[in-house]
């Protein structure tokens, strides 16, 4: 019996370039998402020098927020970058909470 090909999880670069040439958002609603996008890299590099704050559980919380933001934006008119977003959370997260991975971005 085959099994079915698994799409590679997005990284960070190809669900930046999806997200915006979706048209299941408005623009304005866009540049609200990469201010938060970039607001949360800011607190994973702060984190990652070794402040306190941040702390994983709130970087959690707020990637886990962003995240059902982003999906029930997209969940009815792209579906199919809203289950590309829901099979790449965990390697999503593995990148942010990542100092080396993220510092190559």
């Amino acid at each position: 019996m085959p099994t079915a090909a698994t799409t590679p999880p997005l990284d960070l670069k190809s669900l930046e370039q999806r997200l915006r040439d979706t048209k299941a958002i408005g623009l304005f609603t866009k540049l609200a998402l990469k201010n938060q996008v970039d607001d949360l890299l800011a607190s994973f590099r702060a984190h990652h020098q070794g402040k306190p704050k941040p702390p994983v559980s709130e970087l959690r919380q707020n990637f886990d927020m962003l995240m059902l933001k982003v999906l029930s934006l997209l969940q009815d008119r792209d579906p199919t970058l809203a289950k590309a977003i829901v099979g790449s959370r965990d390697a999503l997260w593995g990148i942010l909470n990542d100092p080396a991975k993220l510092s190559a971005i």
